[in-house]
C-alpha cells in the first residue's frame, strides 16, 4: 500500500512577505484606473478618495450624491468569486481580516446612506471581464437615483 505525503506550502520569508504585502495598492488599482477612465471617456466628471465621507469612496459623484467602492475581490470577500478564496496559511488572520474589511464596508454604506447618499458597489472581476458593462451600471444606478438624466453611454 502507497502512503502518500502531504505536500508543505513553501511560504516566503517573513521580510520578503511583509514586501510584498507592502505594495498591495489600496489607491490607484488597475481596475479603478480602467472604471476612472471609461466614465471620464463617457464626460463623467467625479472626484476621487473624499476623506470628509464615510470609507473614503473611490470615486465621488458629488453633483449626484453618488458613490462607488471599487472592490477588490480578496480583500472585500467577493463571495462566489476565484479571486476571494481564502489562503491556506494562517487561516485565522485572513478570515478575521477579511470579516473586518467586510463588516467595515457595511458600516461605512450605511452611514453614506443616513448622510443621504447613494453607493454602488464594483467588483474588481467584474471591471476586468466588462469595463463598458461596469459604465452602462453605473448610468442606470444614476438614472434611477437621480432627477437629472444622463446622456446615454458611447460604450457598444
Amino acid at each position: 500500500m502507497e502512503q502518500h505525503k502531504t505536500a508543505k506550502i513553501k511560504t516566503p520569508p517573513s521580510e520578503q512577505k511583509s514586501r510584498m504585502m507592502s505594495q498591495v495598492r489600496t489607491k490607484g488599482t488597475s481596475p479603478e484606473l480602467a472604471l476612472r477612465s471609461a466614465l471620464h471617456s463617457d464626460g463623467i466628471r467625479f472626484r476621487l478618495h473624499r476623506k470628509d465621507l464615510p470609507g473614503k469612496p473611490d470615486i465621488v459623484l458629488p453633483k449626484y450624491k453618488f458613490v462607488i467602492f471599487v472592490h477588490g475581490c480578496f480583500w472585500h470577500h467577493h463571495e462566489g468569486c476565484i479571486k476571494s478564496n481564502m489562503p491556506k496559511t494562517n487561516i485565522d488572520f485572513w478570515q478575521n481580516k477579511i470579516a473586518a474589511n467586510v463588516r467595515r464596508d457595511k458600516t461605512n454604506q450605511g452611514d453614506l446612506t443616513k448622510l443621504g447618499w447613494q453607493t454602488l458597489v464594483v467588483w474588481e472581476c467584474d471591471i476586468k471581464k466588462d469595463v463598458c458593462g461596469v459604465v452602462k451600471r453605473v448610468i442606470d444606478e444614476l438614472h434611477v437615483n437621480c432627477a437629472e438624466k444622463l446622456n446615454p453611454s458611447p460604450c457598444p
